[in-house]
């Protein structure tokens, strides 16, 4: 993997609450939202870019935490989707594309729209969680994340494990070791992912998403992982299962689908959407 230069587009930057946020839109069509899990922000979406912005107007958050906002504000994944609420409600006003939009999240993300979708039916068309939960009852998701915080002083421990969580373990042999060092490197530990994984470990530990789960309306299509190293594919099962009328399908990748299956995932995104 190649490290991805943010696509040129007009910033947007809002105030929500004591945090700045800031957004990209790209492309024409119907708007599809894709919230960014932990780490750099919204251009981790970016190599998906091309296959989308043909039919969909694409708006990209930069949520608190991400490298792209620089804010100490508090947040919590409750916070985080009132982030992306407030760009849906701007992004309709600015151009012209009104709300509900559709919402794809993955991973943090997965539980921010998640979030979104139960407290603000009104703003979602249709929801895909990737890689998201339910509930607070996996103690290997549990015990997963508390280490991983742990080692967010451990620069180079922090990458490591990032790296070897986030991706399965056929990925890693078939790109050789050269460019799984260059991974490692790309996980490096910084203060505002440290706190997205505490928004994370908050809403596990205190069952954030499952009083809202029950109020979601949009039709919604979870997609899990099979190899997810990170949040196991148990997770993405039981959230269907927790969402009546959702459809699921399963992807054979770890747990940053966007960069082992690339094709597949906009495949199985581009069909739900159509």
């Amino acid at each position: 993997m190649t490290t991805t230069e943010m696509i040129t587009a007009e910033t947007r930057t809002l105030t929500v609450g004591s945090a700045a946020v800031r957004y990209r839109v790209l492309g024409s069509g119907p708007a599809l939202v894709l919230v960014h899990g932990t780490g750099a922000g919204s251009v981790t979406w970016d190599r998906l870019l091309g296959r989308l912005t043909d039919d969909f107007t694409v708006v990209l958050p930069d949520l608190s935490g991400s490298d792209a906002v620089e804010d100490d504000a508090p947040f919590t994944v409750a916070t985080l989707a009132e982030q992306v609420a407030a760009v849906i409600e701007h992004a309709g006003a600015e151009l012209g594309v009104p709300a509900p939009m559709d919402v794809l999240g993955h991973s943090l993300g997965a539980g921010v729209v998640v979030a979104l979708a139960g407290s603000r039916p009104d703003l979602v068309r249709r929801l895909v969680p990737l890689s998201g939960w339910a509930h607070n009852r996996d103690e290997y998701m549990r015990n997963t994340m508390d280490l991983f915080r742990s080692l967010a002083d451990r620069p180079e421990d922090f990458a490591q494990f990032a790296m070897l969580t986030a991706f399965s373990r056929r990925y890693l042999q078939e790109i050789g070791r050269p460019a799984v060092d260059e991974l490692a490197r790309a996980f490096a530990s910084t203060p505002g992912r440290a706190r997205q994984l505490d928004a994370v470990r908050h809403a596990i530990r205190h069952d954030g998403l499952s009083g809202l789960i029950p109020r979601i309306t949009a039709p919604t299509l979870v997609i899990g992982c099979a190899d997810d190293g990170l949040v196991p594919v148990r997770n993405a099962k039981d959230l269907h299962a927790a969402i009546p009328g959702s459809r699921y399908a399963e992807l054979d990748s770890g747990h940053v689908a966007r960069i082992e299956r690339p094709e597949e995932l906009v495949a199985v995104v581009r069909e739900f959407l159509a």
